[in-house]
């Protein structure tokens, strides 16, 4: 308090800044009392204080008594001093704490303000020092020496809570600004005023001074950012989808569909549609029903993409003859071409194609009205790696077409025919005596009889065997397939009225590695599904749809008997009754029967667990 009462407002910063243990050089304090400061004479001296005596009553700006008999600088001095609110005498060090002891005269007190009760006095005295009014806490001051933080442990961490607060200082009055410069006095020296200093400590050594020097630099100057010391950490970065590898992400794209790569994914950012534009993204293109597909867009897209090596355009009625030689000039890698539908396509395409990508191994160009011979005899004289073709409902291919391809495509295992009229029995002679290879035959509705359809017991790796709609087939022809070709393990012989029980007890008994079975609109009874579940221990798959002569019982009997049987087609069986069949949903839940209500029951489900709400309003 003494020095705030001094002339010179530098000396509180010197006196800010003194050296603990280290002994400073008397010098000439500017305290008006020319001397021991009064305030220091007063809690120091053992006689007590003057008696106050009367102002002139000419200056009100003359401080009160005690001051009234000070020279006229001190009294300048003083006057400059009380004109100060009492807020600015607050931060001054150990003012607050001679207020509190009651060691100041009356005047005084009276113009620093009203003392505030012992307790509140941790909570008042803190730190105000430049940078100390910001919303965040400012840095915590450290204690200069070791006997410094023992002696006071608590007042040297922060104590500030969430909101922004203010450090606490220490106790010690050893330094004008509560810098912990001295040993902690007692409670009753810094209550009572009459305690004696402590002895000072020994001058400490080199280091210490280099330390205690570089502690006062951080008392004198306040961090850049004052809340960094009690600032929460900051919480780690949110893990990035692009900081993976681009392997990683071009494996999660490749499992993204053609629409969900361009109309999703590649607007994401620049990053991603780079990604989406991965030349192993553009190999397999299903360009099927995009009415927006013409030649133009199939040349960019062939120019951009050369090592393109299956495209479907299957329903694309705005690509020509044009666009598919632009793309089979400018992919001649091109493995599987796919084009249903595609009625304004003719010859000139699949010629292109089969003359620009001889490595070729599937064509699927079912239901092309304008597709001939000519085409086929390009295919089955260029594309020799050849192994997979679907010519369904191509009504003008004959037979000429047909021989030319098996003859010339021997890797064959795959072949599709469907409603081709002018497909008879030469055609499937030639292809069950040229390509031994076949895994996949059918011929639905072609003119083909038991006379063609025998050739194929040849066929030693026949697996899937499609004969719907044969008028002229018979129970001898399909008993000596099924029995010689052992692999067999589908056999679909729908809308056959000829195929009768006894043929599909003889299916059930030599059938060995048969998994299907399709009998829809076939001359059978329960007699045949009593076969099925006695005889067989394979199949999975029985479709008896709409023949009128299966009842209850033998669907009750193979539902009983069969211990492979998984599914059970009743679709328009008529005398099977709807509660029968209940009654085996509940008894073999392994099993899904197909009619007409359970079928509705399991659409409904399907379209409840995908989040469908029926409508209850009045309009629906």
């Amino acid at each position: 308090m003494g020095h705030l009462l001094s002339k010179e407002a530098s000396s509180l910063s010197r006196d800010r800044r003194c050296r603990r243990g280290r002994k400073v050089p008397p010098r000439s304090r500017s305290c008006f009392l020319r001397g021991p400061c009064m305030l220091c004479f007063i809690v120091h001296s053992a006689s007590p204080p003057a008696p106050e005596q009367p102002l002139p009553a000419g200056d009100p700006l003359l401080p009160p008594p005690p001051y009234a008999a000070l020279a006229t600088a001190e009294q300048r001095a003083a006057r400059r001093l009380l004109r100060l609110p009492p807020a600015a005498w607050e931060p001054r060090g150990r003012c607050q704490r001679l207020l509190l002891s009651g060691l100041l005269p009356s005047p005084v007190r009276g113009l620093l303000g009203q003392a505030r009760p012992p307790g509140e006095v941790a909570s008042e005295m803190v730190c105000k020092r430049k940078g100390a009014g910001l919303p965040a806490c400012p840095p915590c001051k450290q204690p200069r020496c070791a006997a410094a933080a023992a002696a006071e442990p608590e007042a040297a961490a922060c104590q500030c809570p969430g909101e922004a607060q203010l450090c606490a200082l220490p106790v010690a009055d050893g330094c004008a600004a509560g810098g912990g410069g001295a040993p902690a006095r007692g409670a009753a020296g810094d209550s009572g005023g009459g305690g004696q200093p402590a002895s000072p400590p020994p001058p400490p050594g080199p280091e210490e001074g280099e330390k205690e020097r570089g502690g006062e630099a951080g008392c004198e100057e306040p961090l850049e950012h004052p809340g960094d010391c009690c600032r929460e950490p900051l919480p780690p970065p949110a893990p990035d989808i692009n900081q993976l590898p681009p392997s990683i992400l071009l494996k999660i794209f490749s499992n993204l569909s053609l629409n969900e790569r361009c109309l999703s994914a590649s607007l994401v950012c620049k990053y991603w549609r780079d990604l989406c534009l991965d030349f192993q993204f553009w190999k397999q293109l299903d360009l099927s029903s995009r009415q927006q597909v013409t030649d133009e867009l199939l040349e960019k897209i062939a120019s951009r993409s050369q090592n393109i090596t299956e495209i479907n355009i299957s329903d694309c009625r705005n690509v020509s003859d044009t666009g598919v030689c632009i793309l089979a000039i400018k992919c001649p890698g091109l493995l599987r071409y796919t084009a249903y539908r595609c009625k304004q396509l003719s010859d000139t395409s699949i010629i292109a194609v089969a003359s620009q990508c001889p490595l070729l191994q599937k064509v699927h160009v079912g239901n092309q009205d304008r597709l001939t011979d000519e085409g086929l005899k390009q295919l089955g004289s260029k594309c020799r790696e050849l192994k997979d073709i679907h010519f369904g409902q191509c009504y003008k291919i004959s037979d000429e077409g047909m021989i030319i391809i098996a003859k010339g495509c021997l890797k064959l295992q795959r072949i599709y025919m469907q409603e081709n009229k002018l497909v008879t029995d030469q055609s499937v002679k030639a292809f069950a005596e040229h390509c031994p290879e076949l895994q996949y035959v059918g011929f639905m509705g072609c003119s083909v009889t038991s006379k063609g359809v025998i050739h194929l017991t040849n066929l030693r790796n026949l697996s899937s065997l499609d004969l719907r709609h044969i008028t002229e087939l018979d129970n001898e022809t399909v008993m000596e397939i099924v029995k010689r070709c052992k692999n067999l393990n589908s056999l679909n012989l729908c809308l056959n009225w000829i195929i009768n029980d006894r043929c599909v007890e003889v299916i059930a008994k030599e059938g060995r590695n048969l998994k299907e079975l399709y009998l829809v609109s076939c001359k059978i009874t329960d007699y045949a599904l009593i076969a099925i579940g006695r005889y067989s221990m394979t199949i999975e798959t029985v479709d008896v749809g709409w023949c009128k002569e299966i009842t209850d019982h033998g669907a009750t009997q193979i539902a009983q008997s069969s211990k492979s049987l998984r599914y059970l087609g009743l679709m328009r069986c008529d005398q099977v009754n709807e509660a029968t069949v209940e009654q085996l949903v509940q008894q073999y839940p392994h099993i899904t029967f197909s009619t007409v209500l359970q079928d509705c029951k399991r659409t409904l489900e399907r379209a409840y667990q995908m989040g469908w709400t029926p409508n209850m309003s009045t309009a629906s």
